[in-house]
């Protein structure tokens, strides 16, 4: 049992003891707030000018101008074309017999008459001189009969025969003169088989490639023809319009207009050839609200193949005097379409436009835009408006002058 002074003794021995130390824990949040609020302060007396000095101005910005030009625009109307031949002719032999000759080189190209293979004439050549044998042969006999003829009606004028013996006679000269036709007609046959046996190119074009070789029996009546000649000069090319576009393009045509149309290649990069319309179909396709439309080529570089894709312009209109600048000018927004224009103090502004046709690289604009204002063409993605601006040097343009922009070929004709 502990005394009265023990227990005194112990609390003196505790108070001598050191005092735990109370920890304080800061929130996150507290921290980072603190860290937000040093960072701007730091920031606010980086931005106060130093030395009483002005702040800089924002540098002007570089960028290249293009003054707006006036010129002529075409209305066009664009189709994906084939490329027609006007003729296409299989060959074949008229007559049967054995292939001789072969006079032509594939893909060369041959004029109408020219002879491109020889059938073996011999048997055709017999035939011939048989025919003309008997020919001759009731050529002979009919100067007898009618000889004979002119005897019997003096004998019958004397009373010494029968009316019946003249009639014969007269009737056999008749029967001489109709063989004489008959033998007539197969000499000429016998000829027209002559002339068969050299094939001729029925147009001018470009061979294919030979079907048959020489020493082959062939028939008239064969399936496979000797070779295929395609006319190339000049050459067609079908497309299909949308049936709105129709009114306008026969009211030209009827009126007896020439329409320039342009052949492009796949990527429309690259001009093929220009040739006209030639005319419209007569009756439009309910499956797909089109109209065949029909244009001719001179082809005379051949620059269109048969059977060739290619994208197909008619020129239905042209504009003259519009204002036209870059495609690169303009810029669109939410409230539209808008250019950079530059104005005085090398200064731009936003001005909206109303945009018209657009051809490769030219745009015409209908509103809003004057001729002889320049307008930004590069380094716009950076500019907002009244921003201030640096007009870089433009490469020169090597004297071309894009001011008109529609080449009128519509007064070539085709043969």
């Amino acid at each position: 049992m502990l005394s009265y002074n023990t227990v005194i003794k112990d609390k003196k021995t505790m108070s001598t003891l050191p005092k735990p130390v109370r920890t304080f824990v800061v929130p996150l949040y507290v921290v980072l707030l603190s860290a937000a609020l040093a960072v701007y302060a730091f920031g606010a007396e980086a931005d106060k000018p130093t030395g009483g000095k002005p702040a800089v101005a924002a540098p002007a910005l570089p960028v290249e101008v293009v003054a707006a030009k006036t010129g002529d625009m075409g209305t066009y109307l664009n189709g994906l074309g084939t490329v027609v031949p006007l003729s296409t002719v299989s060959v074949k032999s008229r007559v049967d017999g054995q292939l001789d000759k072969v006079l032509f080189e594939e893909g060369q190209v041959v004029n109408k008459g020219d002879v491109i293979a020889i059938i073996d004439p011999r048997p055709f050549e017999i035939q011939l001189a048989q025919a003309e044998g008997q020919l001759a042969k009731d050529v002979a006999l009919i100067d007898n009969a009618r000889l004979d003829a002119q005897r019997y009606s003096t004998l019958f004028k004397q009373d010494s025969i029968s009316k019946q013996q003249l009639d014969t006679q007269e009737s056999l000269v008749k029967q001489y003169e109709a063989a004489i036709k008959a033998d007539k007609a197969q000499v000429e046959n016998a000829r027209l088989q002559i002339t068969y046996s050299k094939i001729t190119a029925p147009v001018t074009g470009r061979t294919g490639l030979r079907q048959i070789d020489p020493g082959n029996i062939i028939h008239a009546t064969d399936v496979n023809p000797i070779v295929v000649i395609t006319q190339l000069k000049p050459i067609s090319v079908i497309f299909p319009i949308a049936e709105d576009n129709l009114p306008r393009a026969l009211e030209k045509l009827k009126k007896g207009q020439p329409i320039q149309v342009e052949a492009y290649d796949r990527q429309r990069s690259h001009k093929l050839a220009t040739g006209q319309l030639l005319t419209i179909d007569n009756q439009i396709d309910v499956s797909t609200g089109t109209v065949r439309f029909k244009a001719i080529f001179k082809n005379e570089n051949t620059e269109l193949f048969p059977n060739q894709f290619v994208n197909a312009r008619l020129l239905l209109d042209v504009k003259r005097g519009v204002v036209l600048i870059p495609s690169s000018a303009i810029q669109q927004t939410q409230k539209g379409t808008f250019v950079y224009v530059l104005t005085s103090g090398d200064t731009v502004t936003a001005r909206f436009v109303k945009v018209g046709q657009t051809q490769k690289d030219t745009t015409s604009i209908e509103t809003g835009l004057a001729a002889g204002e320049q307008v930004i063409t590069g380094g716009a993605e950076r500019l907002t408006d009244g921003a201030k601006v640096q007009v870089k040097k433009s490469p020169p343009d090597n004297g071309k002058d894009n001011s008109t922009l529609v080449k009128d070929n519509t007064t070539q004709k085709f043969k």
